[in-house]
Order: structure tokens, then sequence, then C-alpha cells
């Protein structure tokens, strides 16, 4: 559905959710991009080599860490700092105590962003922190037309926007 109205779905790259979200983007014809916690030549998870390769040479794959940077546990939280700041809004699909997107929506929300937490996370007992981050401003997401309504008009020709 975001693709048919022209998001552009951005993700980490990442197991997963990040996976299934690059892939249904492209699938449906949108645009994606990756935004990675290592160098280009590098990556993580290293089934994913394909995929990045694709993106790559298909749409858009980013990263902060120069050639021959290490990767470590801290690039990812970095990485997330990065998505949060190339988005107009993000959305949590599924997260466990612990898990790095939980990073990410806190640079959401601390830049003001939209974040969006999907209902189903909050049927979970056994999670802390969603009702924390409800507490700093994230909203519910019951449909993705919701996320939607908060992303800004594409506009195809920005100097229109001037005029």
């Amino acid at each position: 559905m975001l693709t048919e109205h022209d998001a552009l779905v951005v993700s980490g790259l990442a197991e997963g959710i990040d996976w299934s979200a690059h892939m249904a983007a492209m699938t449906a014809g949108g645009r994606t991009i990756a935004v990675i916690g290592t160098a280009l030549s590098v990556a993580y998870p290293t089934k994913h080599w394909g995929l990045q390769e694709r993106m790559m040479r298909e749409h858009l794959v980013v990263s902060q860490f120069a050639e021959g940077y290490p990767t470590t546990r801290r690039n990812f939280p970095m990485r997330n700092r990065t998505m949060a700041l190339l988005c107009d809004a993000s959305v949590i699909v599924e997260a466990g105590d612990g898990s790095g997107s939980l990073s990410q929506g806190w640079e959401a929300l601390r830049l003001g962003r939209p974040l969006f937490l999907m209902a189903s996370i909050l049927e979970r007992r056994d999670l802390s922190w969603p009702k924390t981050m409800l507490d700093y401003g994230a909203m519910i997401l019951k449909n993705p037309s919701e996320l939607l309504a908060r992303l800004p008009s594409r506009v195809d020709d920005p100097l229109s926007a001037i005029a």
C-alpha cells in the first residue's frame, strides 16, 4: 500500500522485517533505501549480499562507514539514528526489549518525527517499552492509511513549490 502512494521505504537490510520491507517495496515496483551498519563492501548478515548488490544497482544503499571500518555492535545504533534522520516517519513493526529498532524509535521521537508502533506490539504484555514510547508521543498504527496521512505530500518538481 505504501509504494502505491509513492512512499519511499527505508530500512536497515537486517534479518526479518527489514529484508521483508525491502523485498515488498521492490516487488510492488516501489523505491527503497537500505541504510547499513557496515562499509558498502560488507553485507550484514552476509546472506543478504545478493539483495544488497541488487539494491546498489537498482535502488540506493547508504553507509556512514568508510571502507575498512570495522563492523561492531555500536555501528547499528548509529545506523538507526541515520535512518531516523532520513525518514519522515518511523514504524516499529516488531521489537523485543533490547531490539535495535528501539534506538531508531527513540531517535525519531527526539527529532520530533512521527513514530508509529504496530497495534500488535501493544498486545504483548512482556514488553515494557511500548507504553513508555507512547507516553513520549509515539502513535499506535492500526492501518497504513494512518501513516500515509502523516507523510508529506510528494512534490514532482521541487521548484514548483517555490513559484
